[in-house]
């Protein structure tokens, strides 16, 4: 039986550089992956989705090149040629995955792993290796990181609906696409499939969409879908889907009938827990994810850490880049290196992507008096073509100390420009900050450093209740 330092269950961004940096700190190391090396972010997520974003981008572009002289048409898309050159990406990127790994000196097992014990963790065949033999091996730590998976609704019919996994293996694009959820995922394919040509209805059960983030920023995304050419259906919840000789209809409670080509649940995802066999060692799950230490990723048995979307936490890929970082040094190196969560930018990749870092005005308001300023505009590159959609953008300023505790955006480049951002809002910096910097002309990122003045005054909400 072999021993190992650590042992690592799950090859995605977080369990790799986990790995990774405690073989380079003299750790003798292991890794197991069962379905794809480099996880969910690489294979079936933020990689070749951003690709699919890219793709729907290069027709509105061409649409848009008409009015600065450019004596171009956009044809139709071609789904294969798409899907076959991320196809070849993503196989280079895996192999860079596994190359990383074998030069850091990390030994790779290539199967399904579950627990023995505390200490002892079995492999055997999986997916992505149905012919393994099994083997066993013991190690004084271990951490799980095995990600998630899409979860579907529990409706009659729910076994024609694809999900985000399928997405990105369908032979043909569907001409009508009916997608159920309004996070990341949901919003984000409905611009990919109505930018590369299909009807879209977009499904969902709250009255805006992206729930969590900052509520003017979903108002104002919320306008811009219709834009797009995709169909809104808020405030609907799916009740079952039948297949018909046309495709699929889906139906929706209050007797609403969307007749559609595929069915598309972005309806969340949950921890790949399933097969690990957590019991037989103890480990601590509520409500389906691992119960950790938010501070050294501990679990409630010593030498078995959880990191990334196993745990409730940030769930994002730098994030679970960062725990498992964090986690390798605590264990066999320096410690001292920090990253500051709490100000993790995101960004939802549409048509006209969000993104933003630090409070929303309601997280801010419940503690702070506001300033709040807004700014909304054409963008320039809009200009010509006359294309609909204005950019918005949002600085959330405690009213007293004047330090910048959120920046949001809407609009082209709004993730180029959030990280910046996300440098000031982390560095604790103050409009004033802000307000003496000079802008880099004509750019819509100075409007982050014009707005002079306050759209609004926001007491803190606990005055409001009182």
């Amino acid at each position: 039986m072999q021993e190992f330092d650590l042992f690592v269950i799950g090859a995605g961004s977080g369990g790799v550089r986990c790995a990774r940096i405690a073989a380079q700190n003299g750790a003798r190391v292991a890794i197991a992956e069962r379905r794809h090396w480099g996880g969910t972010c690489v294979n079936l997520g933020c990689v070749p989705k951003k690709l699919m974003v890219y793709a729907a981008e290069y027709g509105r572009e061409i649409d848009d090149a008409r009015a600065y002289g450019w004596d171009v048409t956009p044809g139709p898309h071609d789904w294969r040629t798409l899907i076959d050159a991320k196809d070849r990406e993503i196989e280079r990127l895996n192999g860079i995955y596994v190359s990383m790994l074998k030069k850091a000196g990390v030994e790779l097992f290539t199967g399904d792993a579950r627990f023995v014990d505390a200490n002892t963790v079995e492999i055997g065949p999986s997916e992505l290796a149905p012919d393994t033999a099994v083997q066993t091996v013991r190690a004084k730590n271990i951490v799980i990181a095995t990600g998630g998976a899409p979860t579907r609704l529990d409706i009659p019919g729910a076994e024609h609906a694809i999900v985000s996994d399928d997405a990105f293996h369908l032979e043909n694009r569907p001409e009508r696409v009916a997608i159920i959820g309004s996070g990341y995922i949901g919003i984000e394919f409905a611009g990919i499939f109505a930018g590369l040509g299909s009807q879209v209805d977009f499904v969902y059960r709250q009255d805006l969409p992206l729930r969590g983030f900052d509520e003017e920023m979903r108002r104002h995304i919320a306008e811009l879908v219709p834009l797009n050419g995709i169909t809104s259906h808020p405030g609907s919840t799916p009740e079952r889907i039948e297949k018909t000789s046309e495709g699929y209809t889906l139906h929706v409670k209050g007797g609403k009938v969307i007749e559609t080509d595929c069915v598309f649940m972005a309806t969340g995802r949950h921890p790949n827990l399933t097969s690990l066999r957590l019991d037989l060692a103890g480990v601590e799950v509520t409500d389906g994810r691992i119960v950790t230490r938010l501070e050294d990723a501990k679990t409630n048995v010593p030498g078995i850490y959880a990191i990334g979307d196993v745990t409730d936490t940030y769930n994002l890929t730098p994030t679970a880049i960062a725990e498992g970082h964090l986690l390798a040094e605590r264990l066999f190196g320096e410690t001292g290196r920090e990253w500051s969560f709490g100000t993790t930018p995101k960004a939802v990749f549409f048509s006209q992507p969000l993104a933003s870092v630090g409070l929303t005005e309601e997280e801010a308001a419940e503690h702070h008096t506001l300033d709040i300023y807004t700014s909304s505009f054409t963008p320039m590159r809009q200009s010509l073509s006359g294309r609909k959609g204005k950019a918005f953008m949002k600085l959330v300023v405690d009213s007293k100390s004047q330090v910048v505790l959120g920046a949001h955006m809407i609009g082209p480049d709004s993730p180029e420009i959030i990280q910046g951002l996300a440098i000031a809002v982390t560095a604790g910096l103050t409009k004033r900050d802000l307000d003496r910097t000079i802008g880099l002309h004509p750019t819509s990122a100075e409007e982050f450093v014009t707005m002079r003045t306050p759209t609004r005054h926001v007491p803190p909400s606990s005055d409001k209740q009182n």
